[in-house]
């Protein structure tokens, strides 16, 4: 009996839906209909005889199977895009460009505005991973300019500024009566965001627990949407959809960003770079 095959293009649709947050902003990073994107989701469920994404109201949630498939997916086009990269070298002017979950969406447009404006005509390609896995990446020569969250990394990199984080939940939520603790939401450790989380509430003798965490942003988004808990987000942008922001809980200083370039990368496109990501965290005002 054949061995079943993840296709690599639906794979790319899929982690791009946890990147972006649901299948209309998926389709629009990806330059295809929103169609295609749920056909390609379809070819991977017919693949693994199971359900990966569920709509929910207006947003979309990963089953367990689906999460999983997204940790898997996200190594399987690593890998395949750098092999792409080194045997085939069919680019021809590239930049990959490698950023936190955290405000990926925000980060990503415009680094790749800032690149193709002082190279026109370049490829831009993108890696979304855990900050230590950037770093290490970027020290690889596999990805050419990285943006994250400067205390979840051994290299300290360029600071950048501070990434604003604010509470979410769903509208309306109210936390259980004290004395109970909070119930909070967030990425798996290690995270620096979570940290920061607990840390702060903790800091104000305000007690908390953890009753849902995800390998990924667009998990803890899912576990956040039930209503269960409230988290700890990136305050750049709109909010994600399902979820508001909650000001019933102390305020949350930003977490210092930096980015990270290899060595011998074009100095102007780094600095292009970084200009992007110290324009869009700088205060306002």
């Amino acid at each position: 009996m054949p061995q079943p095959v993840l296709d690599i293009v639906a794979l790319r649709s899929l982690t791009a839906i946890a990147d972006c947050g649901g299948f209309h902003r998926a389709a629009h990073s990806l330059a295809l209909s929103q169609s295609a994107v749920s056909q390609h989701v379809r070819r991977l469920e017919k693949t693994l005889g199971s359900r990966v994404v569920e709509r929910e109201g207006r947003g979309t949630r990963f089953t367990p199977e689906g999460r999983l498939l997204v940790e898997q997916a996200r190594r399987i086009l690593a890998v395949h895009d750098e092999a792409v990269r080194v045997l085939l070298d069919t680019e021809g002017d590239t930049v990959t460009i490698g950023s936190t979950e955290h405000a990926a969406d925000q980060f990503l447009p415009r680094l790749t505005a800032a690149v193709q404006e002082v190279r026109p005509g370049c490829r831009v390609r993108f890696r979304i991973d855990r900050s230590a896995r950037l770093v290490e990446a970027v020290e690889r020569g596999s990805v050419d300019v990285a943006v994250y969250v400067t205390e979840a990394a051994a290299t300290e990199g360029t600071p950048v500024g501070g990434l604003p984080l604010t509470w979410h939940a769903t509208p309306g939520w109210v936390p259980p009566p004290a004395p109970a603790p909070v119930p909070l939401v967030a990425i798996e450790d290690p995270c620096a965001i979570r940290r920061r989380a607990i840390a702060t509430l903790a800091a104000h003798g305000v007690a908390a627990t953890v009753v849902g965490d995800a390998g990924y942003l667009a998990g803890v988004l899912d576990v956040a949407r039930t209503g269960v808990g409230v988290a700890l987000l990136a305050a750049v942008g709109p909010a994600p959809d399902g979820l508001s922001p909650y000001g019933g809980l102390p305020s949350v200083t930003p977490i210092p960003m930096s980015a990270l370039a290899r060595p011998g990368a074009d100095p102007e496109t780094v600095a292009a770079a970084l200009e992007a990501v110290r324009d869009l965290l700088r205060p306002a005002g």
